[in-house]
């Protein structure tokens, strides 16, 4: 599993690439925390594009960020999941809670 951080403004984009499950979701967190807390993040972009796989402790990684970014009084959103990790997103109601967006460009410029 890799993460990677695209900073622009207070806005922060996390790209992630592989499986986020039971395996890494301890790692990832605290990586996007520290990246968080590095400087005054208000809005966080999940980018799932290169993302293969998400169980429900990925949704709880995603669940943790938004909240803290929420403290901040930002807002969180989610681009390019594939198929799989969507029904993810759909079975466990986190698109009622998080907005889906279709690219990074279209989530910055609504958030």
């Amino acid at each position: 599993m890799q993460v990677k951080f695209k900073k622009m403004n207070r806005q922060l984009v996390v790209k992630l690439e592989g499986e986020l499950d039971h395996h890494t979701s301890i790692e990832i967190r605290e990586k996007i925390d520290r990246e968080i807390n590095k400087s005054p993040i208000k809005d966080l972009i999940f980018d799932f594009e290169k993302l293969s796989f998400m169980d429900s402790s990925g949704i709880g990684v995603i669940i943790g960020r938004y909240k803290l970014i929420q403290k901040r009084n930002g807002k969180t959103g989610l681009v390019n999941a594939n198929p799989q990790v969507m029904r993810i997103i759909h079975i466990s109601g986190l698109h009622k809670i998080i907005p889906v967006f279709g690219s990074v460009n279209d989530a910055l410029a609504q958030m």
